[in-house]
């Protein structure tokens, strides 16, 4: 259900029968939650987002940018420096839309994993809708590596019954053969048409990722890879307001290296909730 100004919202012809949006706007009066908006005009920005990581996930899987674990990832050298535990550090002689749009413009040059190539589809999609002045503003110097995102994203990961396009889940394979640890599950992104992008598998149904999964598991492994509810999100409102906002205090993520290709992003965030620990421990 969709509230707009604390009224429902019915205004359905905004958008055409069968676009991108009017599916968006389907899918979420069909939810048993609430999206309540302060105004049209916020909802109207989502709905945009929304469609944006559709289209830059489809983008991304046209292009020739490859599956590779970290220990093989490769990127452009003009734009990107290859960290020794396989992330992409933006090089600060180039601007960061540049080097963002370099990844779909010269895609053969690149291969990572598909946690980073989510955290590709998100810059390129908020490239997209604020325009590049405002997002070389915001999102200086991009670390790609795992699920490290610039805060001012605003990801945010949640159980949930009800996904929308737009959003990003996981496939847990929970018996993955450990000599493959890539296939340990696959992030994907909610398409419009009920099919799902993972990068590597690229673009099917939920039962054909789950089916790919199952053809990388341990021998004898009798459970079945599944879909699971946890649900990945941008802050569109923090997205919405970028525009708006004359300062901000930015807040750096500390960087948690690790060799587990295609983790949810769940477990990188219970790496990070492990070095804090680890680092109030040393720090006493």
């Amino acid at each position: 259900m969709i509230v707009v100004s604390g009224m429902p919202f019915q205004q359905m012809n905004i958008w055409p029968a069968g676009s991108i949006e009017h599916r968006i706007i389907q899918e979420m009066n069909k939810a048993s939650v609430v999206y309540s908006y302060p105004s049209i005009d916020d909802l109207s920005f989502e709905v945009n987002m929304r469609k944006s990581i559709i289209q830059s996930a489809r983008a991304l899987n046209n292009s020739k940018a490859r599956f590779a674990v970290f220990a093989r990832s490769r990127a452009n050298p003009q734009y990107w420096y290859v960290t020794h535990f396989g992330g992409f550090q933006q090089r600060q002689d180039v601007r960061p839309s540049d080097a963002i749009l370099d990844i779909y413009n010269n895609s053969s040059q690149y291969a990572f994993e598909c946690a980073t190539a989510k955290l590709i589809v998100y810059y390129h999609a908020v490239l997209k809708v604020i325009g590049e002045a405002a997002f070389n503003q915001w999102f200086q110097s991009i670390h790609l590596y795992s699920w490290h995102a610039d805060p001012d994203l605003g990801l945010k990961a949640r159980d949930l019954e009800h996904f929308l396009p737009g959003d990003v889940v996981y496939f847990k394979n929970p018996e993955f053969d450990p000599n493959k640890s890539q296939w340990r599950g696959e992030n994907a992104v909610v398409l419009e048409d009920g099919t799902y992008y993972g990068h590597g598998i690229g673009i099917g149904t939920a039962e054909h990722i789950i089916a790919e999964l199952n053809k990388q598991r341990r021998p004898g492994a009798s459970q079945s890879a599944y879909l699971t509810k946890l649900v990945v999100r941008p802050s569109f409102n923090h997205l919405a307001n970028i525009l708006f906002m004359n300062m901000r205090v930015k807040y750096q993520n500390v960087i948690i290296q690790h060799n587990k290709a295609s983790i949810s992003y769940d477990d990188y965030a219970l790496l990070h909730v492990a070095y804090q620990k680890w680092k109030s421990y040393v720090n006493r």
